[in-house]
């Protein structure tokens, strides 16, 4: 992989262990495979960036602050270092308000793709969600699903119908690129 390619990433379920409205970080978990998956993108040159919905900023149950403090324990926890990610995007509205960046909209990805000159058919968004889904193929990138609380028949039947691939977790998808990358060259 280049410097060209990026790796989009959800948060919740895809990262961390899903919790509605996670905002303590005594309540910060890694999911399986983050750490190694995350080290590899970092040793194929792979651009990281992230991107969340945090409605419950917009809906006064927490802060701003409250989601920072999660980012870096997160960020912490992966053991890295600081800089892991080149750009983190929170989408602090609730589904009701006006908002240029909550999932599912694309502008994000494409601003990122735009802003480092990243070779879209080297991107890819990884998620556990149809709205994590939807923002990479509406950017024009591959979507790609990793299994979490969260998968549910309806969510299965909407996977099925954009025709993203799952994954049990980070790791195996990450696994899944590069041999797509290798297939490649």
């Amino acid at each position: 992989m280049s410097v060209s390619s990026a790796l989009f990433l959800d948060r919740d379920g895809t990262l961390i262990v899903h919790k509605p409205y996670l905002h303590k970080v005594a309540e910060v978990e890694l999911l399986p495979g983050v750490v190694p998956a995350i080290r590899t993108l970092m040793a194929a040159g792979t651009r990281l960036f992230l991107l969340t919905n945090q409605s419950g900023v917009g809906r006064g149950w927490f802060s701003m602050a409250d989601v920072e403090a999660v980012h870096g324990r997160m960020i912490e926890l992966i053991g890295l270092g600081p800089d892991i990610f080149s750009a983190i995007c929170v989408a602090p509205e609730g589904p009701e308000q006006p908002s240029r960046y909550r999932k599912p909209s694309p502008r994000f990805i494409r601003e990122q793709i735009a802003a480092w000159a990243l070779d879209p058919a080297s991107c890819w968004m990884v998620g556990d969600t149809p709205s994590d889904w939807k923002s990479g193929l509406g950017a024009g990138i591959s979507a790609l699903a990793v299994r979490s609380d969260l998968t549910t028949p309806q969510t299965e039947a909407e996977r099925t119908r954009l025709a993203v691939p799952l994954f049990s977790d980070l790791l195996e998808a990450v696994n899944h690129i590069l041999r797509k990358v290798e297939s490649k060259s």
